[in-house]
């Protein structure tokens, strides 16, 4: 008998085995894979890949090495490539600094900007750049201090405030070193890194937009791309080195690590490899997790940004001023509107759900198949089944509240009020960090820079949207607020919704600075005695996101324990280490030059050519506009030294195999010996999934060819006092 049940044992493994080879060859290659920390880069043979200098000289923890030249630029990367503080980014990512300095008689965003000397270089409003300086395994302490706490929403607390806590203590304003604690896997592994703030950004030069966003929105995240997305800042101190804001007496940066630019590129199959910020994945996350996006945060999203979208276009029509307050607004929405449509396509297309439920039969009978870890995790999925069940059946709710004050910048206003009141009374050490006094002038300041640019038709037009939407949600899925609104009169919710926003929303006073400046003297108490309908109405909507933030707090403690869970028995069911999600810390990826096949017998080539431009130019859609230098440098064949030696054309993008997400925008692309060639920008429509999943087969990225650069600078920016300073003659 004992044998029988050996024997049957053993052909169960024997089956299980076969079945998960199979069902694991069917599932896109490792998606742990690419996205490496500071502390992976010494376990990757980085030499046997393609790489001609030694590990040491891409990250050496104990000197100076590539990693010193890089920059996490207002949610972008940049890297140094002077000497000076010279910082080379994309077009997009200094895209709000141009538009921010750009006026109807000095539009820069139409015409370029070029400053022939350092005085003539402009402050990029609202920029600042962070050099990671170190890091440090702070797991135990933040895992130690949820050792015995198992309320979820307590345990979520105490994790924030750990975080919080360690990030503060390691802050030293005094030595510009600014800490963060991120989270490496969920509930697993935390990690400090200390960075050096700079907080004086000048732009320096960026080309006009119809070199550096060629294509707009039509080749946004499409492959072939023609687009000389790049743009030259540079990064300025105090004298004595600290961080300070803009200052006439303030000098440039000078970096210890400034990348070398190989003005002759690369090829075909050559190694390439990045440096960078990649924002956030998810690819540890499970199939439940993926079934939410797909179900409810993608097509919302999605749907309501080109709305909005449409809407400002429609505004802007034919009215040159509106059309440049619009224009980063609208390239960020339109941005994030394709990416997560490419997310949808992407993630039906390769059937991740499913190809997710499948892997975790597979888990589970791995599970199962041993009584200790079956007594562990037994219940692991169950679990975060359950969990889901009650993020989907708030899911619409949950997105509606996150959005509705976005666009509504007056009930945005209103919203701050009533949170300021409430803050500003309690003692200093219980504020929350926005409002403590330390940071109080810099939170007033972004609540004013915020209502730059206001226009109340749109306003007016998404509030109605937004309401409307409310409104035909269904029974599990109403908001109170906006039915008190309609209370008595739910037959005509449109004129009644047109009504609220008209008298309560778009003629209030809030907007008006003496007005506005005597609310902050107030007490909730005070505000409240005022009756004022939009009081009314923000303190419903504040009121309703402190039930879901509560409810996201618990979902977040449950699921937090549960991933970390999900990740061990994994890591024991695979036999491997895994590589950490993304989170905004420093990554190093590599790959090579190399097209794809994005369909049946189509051929993706890993370069374009100026050519591209001229025949795209010659449609006469008006986002392929060619500026007249560029194409007369062009009918000239003034290609100067910038050539392909192998092709004889100027290469303007170019594709390439590694791991990249959002974040990345900036990152150098750099050679086998560590010299500049590209600076990345895009994805290709079918890497957009990129956040969740990442294949060989379809993964490219997108980089603007340093030789595209230089020759833009030269040939039609004129720009030979930066080409000197960088080092091409």
């Amino acid at each position: 008998m004992k044998r029988y049940h050996w024997l049957l044992k053993s052909l169960q493994m024997i089956t299980l085995t076969l079945l998960l080879t199979f069902v694991l060859g069917m599932i896109p290659a490792s998606p742990e894979e690419g996205m490496y920390p500071l502390s992976e880069i010494d376990k990757v043979d980085l030499q046997k890949a393609g790489l001609k200098i030694e590990s040491k000289e891409v990250y050496n923890p104990n000197g100076v090495s590539l990693v010193d030249a890089l920059v996490q630029l207002s949610g972008c990367t940049g890297s140094f490539i002077s000497e000076s503080g010279l910082i080379i980014t994309n077009h997009h990512c200094a895209f709000g600094a141009i538009s921010r300095a750009s006026t109807v008689e000095k539009n820069y965003l139409e015409n370029g900007f070029y400053a022939g000397t350092q005085s003539g270089e402009i402050p990029s409003q609202g920029y600042t750049c962070k050099i990671t300086e170190s890091y440090l395994d702070v797991s135990d302490i933040i895992l130690g201090a949820v050792k015995n706490v198992t309320d979820p929403a307590q345990r979520t607390k105490v994790i924030s405030d750990k975080m919080r806590e360690l990030s503060e203590d390691a802050t030293n304003e005094k030595e510009s070193i600014v800490a963060t604690v991120s989270e490496m896997f969920a509930g697993k592994s935390y990690v400090l890194f200390k960075y050096r703030i700079i907080r004086d950004v000048r732009l320096v030069y960026a080309p006009p937009q119809s070199i550096g966003n060629f294509g707009g929105e039509t080749d946004n995240w499409v492959w072939p791309r023609h687009t000389g997305d790049f743009s030259i800042m540079r990064a300025y101190v105090a004298p004595d080195g600290s961080a300070a804001t803009y200052s006439k007496d303030n000098v440039p940066y000078k970096p210890k690590r400034f990348l070398k630019i190989n003005p002759n590129g690369v090829e075909e199959g050559d190694f390439v490899f990045m440096l960078g910020y990649p924002g956030r994945t998810y690819r540890h996350r499970p199939s439940e997790y993926m079934k939410y996006q797909v179900e409810y945060q993608l097509p919302y999203i999605s749907n309501l940004y080109e709305y909005a979208i449409e809407t400002m276009k429609e505004l802007s029509s034919g009215n040159k001023e509106l059309t440049l307050a619009f224009a980063s607004r609208i390239k960020g929405l339109a941005n994030t509107m394709k990416n997560y449509q490419g997310k949808m396509k992407g993630l039906k297309k390769i059937g991740l759900v499913e190809q997710k439920q499948q892997e975790e039969k597979l888990l589970q009978q791995f599970i199962n198949s041993d009584p200790a870890l079956k007594s562990k995790y037994g219940n692991l999925l169950k679990e975060i089944h359950t969990v889901f069940e009650m993020v989907n059946q708030n899911a619409l709710t949950d997105l509606w509240l996150r959005q509705v004050v976005a666009f509504s910048p007056t009930l945005s206003k209103a919203n701050f009020l009533l949170t300021y009141s409430e803050e500003m009374r309690k003692p200093e050490s219980e504020r929350s960090v926005p409002y403590q006094d330390k940071n109080i002038k810099q939170t007033l300041s972004r609540m004013e820079m915020s209502a730059q640019g206001y226009n109340a038709a749109f306003e007016e037009t998404m509030l109605m949207k937004m309401l409307m939407d409310a409104n035909s949600f269904g029974e599990n899925s109403r908001i109170a607020a906006v039915d008190d609104i309609l209370e008595g009169n739910g037959i005509h919710p449109e004129s009644t919704f047109q009504e609220f926003i008209i008298n309560s929303v778009i003629n209030s006073k809030i907007r008006e600075k003496d007005f506005f400046e005597s609310l902050l003297k107030k007490t909730p108490q005070e505000i409240a005695a005022l009756q004022d309908p939009l009081f009314i109405f923000a303190k419903k909507i504040k009121m309703l996101g402190a039930v879901s933030e509560k409810e996201n707090q618990i979902t977040e403690g449950k699921l937090n324990k549960l991933y970390g869970d999900l990740v061990d028995v994994k890591m024991q069911w695979k036999k491997t280490m895994f590589i950490p999600d993304a989170n905004s810390t420093l990554r190093l990826t590599y790959g090579y030059i190399k097209g794809y096949n994005p369909s049946d017998a189509v051929y993706m080539e890993p370069f374009t050519s100026v050519d591209g431009v001229i025949e795209k130019g010659a449609t006469g859609a008006e986002e392929f506009d060619v500026p007249d230098k560029l194409r007369a440098a062009y009918d000239k064949k003034d290609f100067g030294k910038y050539v392909s030696k192998k092709t004889g054309k100027l290469v303007v993008d170019m594709l390439y195999d590694m791991d990249t997400t959002g974040g990345n925008s900036g990152s150098p692309v750099l050679d086998a010996y560590g010299n500049l060639i590209g600076v990345n920008f895009d994805r290709a429509f079918e890497a957009t999934i990129n956040d969740f999943a990442w294949n060989e087969s379809y993964s490219r990225s997108i980089g603007v060819d340093i030789r595209y650069v230089l020759w833009v600078m030269d040939k039609v920016g004129g720009a030979n006092n930066l080409l000197k300073e960088i080092g091409i003659n």
